[in-house]
């Protein structure tokens, strides 16, 4: 019954971690009035016929928190990587010189800094469904168990370990999204 116990444990664990890695996966994709290389991710160009992520055409930094510069490994990608920056109806407009794609970001308006706030509070919210989802799943695997003859103190432990590593999961997923927030409000 411990292997069992062990591995409901393990579920949980990763169950839980999936859902902060996709809170801090999403709110890097957010736009906080910084440069952020992570604002394409999702961007994919024609590479000879094959869809390919714009991080696998070309190299992308930041120059400076303003500017995104994407230098393409083919000149011939320049025209098709600007249209799918475009195509992806980010908010950004590229720049192509000849050389290399300069999108500059835009300074955030105070309206749109709280509207992104929101979206952090939102995003941290699915998040902290998705924990309770899995303390929920974790919990009826543990239920089960105690009608299949598990002793019912161990049940009771296992419970109260679930529900401790809920709280501490919740505690990073609210100390992401604080740490998001004063980057979205930082002018």
């Amino acid at each position: 019954m411990n292997e069992i116990i062990d591995l409901i444990m393990e579920e949980t664990r990763e169950r839980m971690e999936k859902a902060l890695e996709h809170l801090e996966y999403e709110l890097a994709r957010l736009r906080a009035g910084r440069a952020n290389p992570a604002l394409l991710d999702g961007i994919t160009v024609d590479y000879y016929g094959v869809n390919s992520p714009l991080s696998q055409v070309s190299n992308i930094n930041t120059p400076d928190p303003k500017i995104i510069l994407i230098q393409p490994w083919e000149k011939n990608m320049l025209g098709v990587i600007e249209k799918a920056i475009m195509a992806a109806n980010i908010g950004l407009t590229p720049i192509n010189n000849g050389e290399v794609i300069r999108i500059n970001i835009p300074p955030l308006t105070e309206e749109r800094r709280h509207q992104l706030v929101k979206q952090v509070r939102n995003e941290g919210e699915t998040a902290k469904i998705s924990l309770r989802n899995a303390r929920k799943w974790a919990n009826d695997e543990l239920k089960r168990l105690l009608r299949e003859g598990l002793p019912e103190d161990l049940e009771k432990n296992s419970a109260d370990k679930v529900q401790e590593m809920t709280h501490n999961f919740t505690a990073m997923i609210d100390k992401v999204m604080t740490t998001k927030e004063k980057d979205v409000m930082t002018v």
